[in-house]
């Protein structure tokens, strides 16, 4: 609007109305050509609406957790593909995300982004949830899974005891101790105030998050209560959020078959010192895998070899034992062992799992394709006679480690020294450990 003066001003001013009016007009002529395009202006983005379902946070509280969505909602953990277009979600039925995580929106890096599970077998497991009470597929998760028997002895629980996961399809609960699960409730990332082993802080919400997590995919679980930090071989673990699990990142193992012999030397042998980590540790702990594959470890940036999936990882604790629960195994199978595969048939007993599974698993399935035709004559002979030895089952416990160790030892000296190795170099120049 053009501005008005009054007729006395009018009078006094005309030369002055004459140049208000110009200025006005020039104002509005810059302004115009100042303004971009609606279709320049950015769209602006509505607090991730989007992001419920995609995320699972609509199907909490039967999900992971909400300690990251801030970093979600903040747009400081974005998905590559947001670098090519305006907020453009990723395809739903991928298993992980590469994405990038800051803390002050300035320096990035590079984060993965987990389901607990597929979409698909999500969904199976919420129309599983549903029919175990003949409710309608529509039905409320969140309040079918509180009223079970299961989570009604969570809700009047203290702490938590073996009796409580008794039944639950992780091969990380297949024998806890009472160690173990103290363990779990003092680390637990979900709630505010951890630290002690019993679980008077945790809301009710808290408790069917962690009994859900534990049901479906121990994962994020194993990366809170084995830290990288400690020395663990174990990605840091950053936050949920719905059913999603936020970790660093590492590129799978199947990325670098065919990598140069020294660096397929140095990552055969950093694999070989995870296992042994595993069998043997400072806390007593016998970690092991129940099955393997290509994407199970994973590579940083910097060349150190990490646990990238420890969904398969099982826990048996050496110094105490297990505290076996009372019950028969049948009478502690409910809707929580058969989110996923259904309920499956009795399991080994965990005193049945020998020293040597894990290497078996990695001689046989792993290292093959990563060592294969990578050296010259003798050295190549004496690494597949060590490899198939490693990678026998009918052999005794003491004979598969032994062809381990020997294995080891071939491919220390095929390892170089040099700056493309960050996680050793310069150490390796002067200490014979690397």
């Amino acid at each position: 609007m053009e501005p008005q003066l009054g007729p006395k001003a009018v009078s006094l001013c005309p030369g002055r109305l004459v140049l208000l009016l110009w200025v006005s007009a020039l104002s509005c002529s810059l302004s115009s050509l100042a303004s971009p395009s609606p279709s320049l202006v950015p769209r602006s983005r509505t607090s991730y609406s989007f992001g419920r379902t995609f995320l699972g946070l609509d199907k909490c509280n039967a999900c992971i957790g909400t300690s990251i969505c801030k970093k979600f909602f903040k747009e400081e953990i974005r998905f590559d593909s947001w670098l090519a277009s305006p907020l453009g979600l990723p395809p739903d039925y991928l298993p992980s995300y590469p994405a990038n995580y800051s803390d002050d929106s300035k320096t990035w890096r590079p984060v993965e982004v987990s389901r607990l599970a597929s979409k698909q077998q999500s969904d199976i497991s919420d129309r599983r949830i549903c029919a175990s009470v003949a409710a309608p597929e529509t039905c409320s998760i969140e309040r079918i899974l509180r009223k079970t028997r299961r989570f009604q002895k969570w809700l009047q629980a203290k702490r938590l005891t073996p009796d409580l996961v008794q039944g639950l399809p992780s091969p990380f609960l297949r024998c806890p101790s009472q160690r173990l699960l103290d363990r779990v409730v003092r680390r637990y990332a979900e709630v505010a105030d951890a630290g002690s082993i019993f679980m008077d802080h945790f809301t009710d919400r808290d408790k069917l998050r962690l009994l859900y997590t534990l049901a479906v995919n121990a994962h994020p679980i194993l990366l809170q209560i084995f830290p990288g930090a400690e020395g663990w071989p174990l990605p840091k673990y950053l936050g949920s959020c719905g059913r999603f699990a936020v970790s660093t990142s590492t590129s799978p193992l199947r990325d670098f078959y065919g990598a140069a012999p020294e660096q397929a030397a140095d990552l055969a042998f950093q694999l070989l010192a995870v296992l042994e980590s595993l069998r043997s540790n400072d806390l007593n702990y016998f970690l092991y895998f129940t099955h393997v594959d290509a994407g199970t470890f994973g590579i940083f940036n910097n060349g150190h070899l990490f646990i990238r999936d420890a969904s398969a990882l099982g826990v048996i604790d050496k110094q105490e034992g297990s505290l076996a629960a009372t019950g028969a195994v049948g009478e502690s199978r409910d809707i929580f062992s058969c989110l996923l595969s259904g309920c499956q048939a009795e399991l080994p007993s965990c005193y049945t799992i020998p020293e040597k599974q894990s290497l078996v698993l990695v001689c046989r399935q792993l290292l093959p394709p990563l060592l294969q035709g990578k050296f010259p004559s003798p050295v190549q002979e004496e690494i597949d006679t060590a490899l198939g030895q490693c990678g026998e089952d009918a052999l005794p416990d003491p004979e598969v480690l032994g062809a381990a160790s020997r294995l080891k030892d071939i491919l220390r000296p095929l390892r170089t020294c040099d700056p493309r190795f960050a996680y050793r170099y310069p150490d390796c120049k002067y200490n014979d450990k690397f």
